[in-house]
């Protein structure tokens, strides 16, 4: 007695799934999987080359999606609506993760196999990332210098110049903290957004008032926590990048002459949101 329930062999299904995409939408169309894949270019006949371009690629689409993520939760933090925000500034940590993880795969390079491919990097180097000095600049990290490498494209020096002038991430929590009641000076709300901001002992205080209450306060309490797991996937983002740059190429100076290892080591010290971390000694 048969069992009409038996599914059929995979064979027979495949069968009878419809095979001629003529004039529909397929994967690779909606994906451009065609553009994306014939995106690598490797210059050297060096094996590792791939690799090295496809680590590079791959980081700057999550990087795409970062900054379309945080762009989202600075407005929506801007109105008033932080849940929605909440969802952003989550998933943009669990993006940070994915990039620590790329940073394992480059790490399988061995010096001896980047020394062979590196003369065909020319002068182009990770400095020159506009995507990640935005990032660095929603995250609150502002420095016109950093606008140097990106003077060759008068485009790319426009986007990046108007992530330095607008409110960072932060700024926008402290704008919606001012909103809500709390005392904080103008210059925490109004100010020269493209210079760095300087600590603030009433923003500080605010934030403490928040930790000390939070089911008083439970939004704000939630983004602060949002900001600080934040920084911390930012943080680990950084330190792997600085230790995968000193296994492979050690302390020698950058493509295009960037410091390298010395400059990244020392970014490792800036601390983007230094009012919440001080709350923690406060408590």
């Amino acid at each position: 007695m048969s069992d009409d329930t038996t599914p059929a062999p995979a064979d027979e299904r495949f069968e009878g799934a419809r095979l001629d995409h003529r004039g529909s939408m397929t994967y690779g169309d909606y994906l451009r999987l065609d553009a994306v894949l014939g995106a690598q270019q490797p210059r050297s006949d060096d094996h590792n080359e791939m690799l090295f371009i496809v680590q590079h690629q791959t980081s700057e689409l999550w990087m795409k999606l970062m900054l379309h993520e945080l762009r989202a939760a600075r407005e929506r933090i801007r109105v008033d609506d932080l849940a929605p925000a909440f969802k952003m500034l989550a998933r943009v940590s669990k993006i940070m993760e994915q990039l620590v993880h790329g940073w394992d795969v480059l790490a399988t390079m061995t010096p001896s196999e980047y020394t062979a491919m590196r003369p065909h990097l020319g002068t182009s180097s990770g400095f020159q990332s506009y995507q990640y000095r935005q990032i660095e600049f929603m995250l609150g990290n502002k420095n016109a210098v950093m606008l140097k490498p990106h003077a060759h494209r008068p485009d790319l020096h426009q986007a990046v110049a108007q992530a330095l002038a607008e409110p960072s991430l932060y700024d926008e929590a402290l704008r919606l903290l001012a909103r809500k009641g709390f005392a904080l000076p103008e210059a925490d709300v109004e100010r020269d957004f493209s210079r760095p901001r300087g600590y603030s002992d009433a923003a500080e205080a605010a934030w403490l008032m928040i930790y000390r209450a939070p089911e008083a306060r439970w939004d704000l309490y939630q983004l602060a926590e949002e900001l600080i797991d934040l920084e911390d996937a930012f943080r680990q983002w950084r330190f792997r990048h600085v230790t995968t740059v000193e296994r492979i190429i050690g302390f020698k100076p950058g493509t295009g002459g960037t410091a390298g290892v010395s400059y990244l080591r020392k970014m490792l010290d800036v601390v983007l949101f230094p009012e919440l971390w001080k709350v923690r000694t406060d408590l």
